[in-house]
């Protein structure tokens, strides 16, 4: 039995963060059903209507979307928001990324759906949250997790740039949070019978993820500047380029107990015991003289010849792979971090993978996809029926524009 196995989730979100919450749990066996506009969720067209590239898939979206099923219904009709309802009465879980005052206006906020079905988990996932100023302002991962949460400027040192961090990065954040908030509702669920709201935010998963900083912030009423790699406050813990140009990472994290190894395998054992670098402050006080000396000795050999070294040295380090090369990383290839999608195609990858696993598992619950990402509308038939929808009901529904029309040609 799958570990979800009997919860049944209607989701009804867009582009990533509530996706890829569902997700996850449809990885873990509940039911999910998305609902989506007539036209389909916009993540479907990500790389054909929106980057305007000559593309029909959307790989993202389906590592979002698997093993769901859809109905693609209009609820800013009367009708379509009514089967809306049916549908979320059946079920454990409503899930949902959409903006405050939508969900206000179509009655499918929390407070009405609570009061109509007080055994309902509510997940709702914002950008912003729920109350304050701006929050039914839009905002993607980029603007809330990324810009506004403060991420972006300590990713940026001082005078330079800030960063463009990876595309949903901030929506899987804010997504696994999602997942545990909904799996501690569940847990009360089950012991009191109550259902109640659980929100997040891609905002505050941004805050929370630069934890430390913040809390350094308050705690102490300042904070560092942004790290520089060039006058890092700890050098053994900085980036650096091998012969080859492949970057590593050093994370001698408790620096006076690793600098004496650095130093061994870098062939400067001499240099533990410099006034300059014998100690943690004066290394940060001359971070920028011995970022020189590291660059210079490490640029004399490749990644795998240090990557060698430091295993005779036990000195603590990481590659900074390309996207290349996680592909192959044998360490992520044994930790699991791809699947095979039943249905989809197949990849030059081996064993069959063709997607990304979802990041956690379970050692007596066997998890993954269910099933390929459903067509646009796929399951409304089926879904509908269930809640007493006839089939001359569901034609009339069609014509109208309520529903999608059938789906015509398997994915």
């Amino acid at each position: 039995m799958s570990l979800l196995h009997g919860i049944r989730v209607v989701e009804m979100g867009l582009w990533v963060a509530g996706p890829a919450t569902a997700g996850i749990l449809a990885d873990w066996g509940a039911e999910v059903v998305k609902i989506e506009m007539p036209t389909g969720d916009p993540m479907r067209r990500l790389y054909g209507a929106v980057y305007g590239l000559d593309e029909d898939r959307c790989p993202p979206f389906e590592l979002y979307n698997r093993g769901k099923r859809s109905v693609a219904v209009d609820i800013n009709q009367p009708e379509g928001l009514a089967l809306v309802k049916q549908l979320i009465a059946t079920a454990d879980v409503f899930l949902t990324n959409m903006r405050p005052k939508f969900l206000e206006r179509v009655g499918l906020d929390h407070t009405t759906l609570l009061a109509a079905y007080p055994s309902l988990v509510y997940a709702s996932l914002t950008a912003y949250g729920l109350t304050g100023p701006d929050a039914d302002a839009p905002g993607y991962d980029m603007a809330a997790y990324s810009g506004r949460s403060g991420i972006a400027e300590r990713a940026t040192p001082t005078g330079a740039e800030p960063p463009v961090l990876p595309g949903g990065l901030g929506d899987n954040v804010s997504a696994i949070t999602m997942v545990s908030g909904i799996m501690g509702a569940l847990f009360h669920r089950a012991r009191t019978g109550e259902g109640q709201m659980v929100s997040t935010s891609l905002l505050r998963a941004g805050v929370y993820s630069i934890g430390m900083d913040v809390a350094t912030r308050i705690g102490f009423g300042r904070a560092s500047s942004p790290q520089s790699r060039q006058r890092p406050q700890n050098p053994l813990m900085n980036s650096y380029r091998a012969a080859d140009g492949g970057w590593f990472w050093l994370v001698g994290a408790e620096s006076q107990r690793h600098w004496p190894g650095v130093a061994a395998a870098l062939g400067c054992p001499e240099l533990v015991d410099d006034p300059r670098f014998n100690a943690p402050r004066e290394r940060r006080r001359h971070a920028e003289t011995m970022v020189k000396i590291f660059e210079d000795l490490i640029a004399q050999r490749s990644r795998a010849e240090w990557a060698e070294i430091f295993r005779e040295h036990d000195v603590w380090w990481a590659p900074i792979n390309s996207i290349d090369d996680i592909m192959t990383d044998p360490q992520l290839v044994a930790a699991g971090a791809y699947v095979q999608v039943p249905g989809r195609p197949a990849t030059e990858l081996p064993d069959g993978w063709n997607s990304v696993a979802t990041p956690v598992d379970f050692s007596r619950t066997q998890v993954g996809p269910m099933g390929p990402p459903p067509e646009i509308g796929a399951d409304a038939d089926a879904l509908l029926a269930e809640i007493g929808i006839e089939a001359g009901e569901l034609a009339r529904l069609r014509a109208s524009g309520v529903l999608a029309p059938a789906p015509t040609a398997a994915p």
